[in-house]
């Protein structure tokens, strides 16, 4: 009994998660209800708890005020938290932010603050979350973390102070369009020199700023940190907003991957008009999305150079997303058997989508939901309140996202088809850990399209370590993603520097 219900833990989680696509971590998938594998803090209250429920509290120690930054970490999860503690009145108040739950601000109560304990509490009823620290000697805080039956540890830290030192380069806010839509960027460039070779970085799938922020792993920028360190090598780089994002305007619910190429060429006509970058060295880096999006664009425009991919697909959505529920319940302790089954699961829920078969599939949505809620220990079941109203508002969400023109076009659309159409210099980069592309599928697949084109100018590597943000990492599970170090696995920007020079 307990084996069938980890399978169907396995297989909600993963039509949870393929709703997101290949989330470079990307788009955040809809909530999921706590599971014993991956149990997550109830938070966002509707209203703050009373004062008459508040303890007193003592002056806080100049050690504890102030502001912090840490984790929550649970079995399977780790959540970025940040923390401030002032002082009103003689009594110790306090907030605390989850950003990737979308909370902030929540208020802080039962604050007991001594020379070297801490404790405060969040939220309350059947929410309370309590936290139970004491002062390390290094000046960190550690200790435990309890709500609703689920029992973790938390840390906290001092945030590490901005370096302020100057750039060793020019960075420019710049401007382009696509028709009515205005994409917004930073355009870096070293500061002696030209025409420079230049590359144009392609967010994955959701929506990101210019630096690729996504929630699942907050403190995560990868592209702020290709463009620093492929400027510093004297390349330019172009990263943007992606459309409705930051100062980038246009609505993206109605948009596909390929609206979404359309944005990457008109940032590609935009530095064809710049005297500083040199029009015949202009490549384009996709990651996960961005990676097919770079095939559409490299197969149809001769100006393009190169192209490097970041755990980009070589195979159809359809496929796609079948593999990667395989992977994530292998990544989450789950059997070969569990994996077989899930993907069996999810073969029949993407069939119903492809045959657009609606009422069916809500069916079969509604009834996955329910078996998952009615699976999860008593104690967890409680917080979500009325299970029928949670299974509705779940099921509601995936309809919605299944049946959007992205999902639609990404399920049908297969980049191998691009792929073989590309004869410059290719580079492709995954993660051996990667639960959301998989590289043996993938590989194989480039190789093939590629081989296809007649291109022998292709380098291809998976890297031991990485997942699919190509942080490093331990599992690959998605739920790992805020557990790790925000940084570039060891290797990664000196793989694709190098690669850049020598294929100039």
């Amino acid at each position: 009994m307990k084996k069938q219900r980890h399978m169907k833990l396995s297989g909600l989680v993963s039509l949870v998660l393929v709703i997101g696509l290949i989330a470079s971590g990307c788009a955040p998938p809809a909530p999921a209800p706590a599971t014993e594998e991956t149990p997550t803090p109830e938070t966002l209250p509707t209203e703050a708890p009373s004062e008459e429920s508040m303890p007193e509290t003592t002056d806080p120690p100049a050690a504890i005020a102030g502001q912090w930054q840490g984790k929550i970490v649970l079995p399977g999860l780790g959540l970025e938290i940040l923390v401030n503690f002032g002082e009103d009145s003689g009594t110790i108040e306090g907030t605390i932010d989850i950003p990737a739950q979308g909370a902030s601000g929540i208020p802080l109560h039962s604050i007991q603050a001594g020379d070297s304990t801490l404790h405060f509490e969040m939220l309350d009823g059947p929410r309370l979350a309590v936290f139970d620290g004491a002062v390390q000697p290094d000046g960190t805080i550690e200790g435990s973390f309890t709500q609703a039956g689920v029992e973790g540890d938390f840390e906290l830290a001092r945030p590490e102070p901005v370096s302020q030192d100057p750039l060793p380069y020019l960075e420019e806010e710049v401007v382009f369009g696509n028709d009515d839509i205005s994409l917004a960027g930073t355009l870096t460039l070293p500061s002696e020199g030209g025409p420079f070779p230049a590359m144009i970085l392609i967010s994955g799938s959701g929506q990101q700023n210019r630096d690729e922020e996504i929630p699942l792993a907050p403190g995560y920028k990868p592209f702020q940190e290709i463009a620093d360190h492929l400027t510093r090598q004297g390349i330019a780089v172009l990263r943007y907003d992606d459309r409705g994002v930051g100062d980038s305007t246009g609505d993206p619910t109605l948009a596909t991957s390929a609206d979404f190429a359309g944005d990457a060429e008109a940032a590609l006509a935009y530095l064809l008009g710049r005297e500083e970058i040199s029009n015949d060295q202009i490549g384009l880096l996709g990651h996960s999305e961005g990676g097919l999006i770079a095939a559409m664009i490299a197969a149809r425009n001769p100006q393009i150079h190169n192209v490097i991919s970041m755990a980009g697909t070589a195979v159809d959505g359809y496929e796609t997303i079948v593999k990667q529920v395989e992977r994530a319940v292998l990544a989450a302790g789950g059997s070969q058997e569990d994996a077989a089954e899930s993907a069996g699961l999810q073969r029949e829920v993407l069939d119903l989508v492809v045959a657009q078969d609606w009422p069916t599939l809500q069916t079969v949505l509604e009834k996955i939901t329910t078996e998952q809620l009615q699976a999860l220990p008593e104690e967890q079941r409680a917080t979500l309140g009325n299970l029928e109203a949670v299974v509705a508002q779940q099921t509601a969400a995936q309809m919605q996202a299944f049946q959007s023109p992205w999902y639609q076009f990404f399920l049908s659309y297969d980049p191998a088809r691009d792929w073989a159409q590309v004869t410059v210099p290719v580079l492709g980069l995954y993660g051996e850990l990667d639960t959301q592309v998989d590289a043996t599928q993938n590989t194989s697949a480039l190789q093939a399209a590629l081989d296809q084109a007649g291109n022998s100018a292709v380098t291809i590597q998976v890297l031991p370590t990485a997942n699919h943000l190509f942080q490093d990492a331990v599992t690959g599970s998605v739920n790992e993603y805020p557990m790790l170090k925000t940084d570039l696995v060891p290797g990664f920007l000196e793989s694709i520097s190098s690669w850049l020079l020598e294929n100039r």
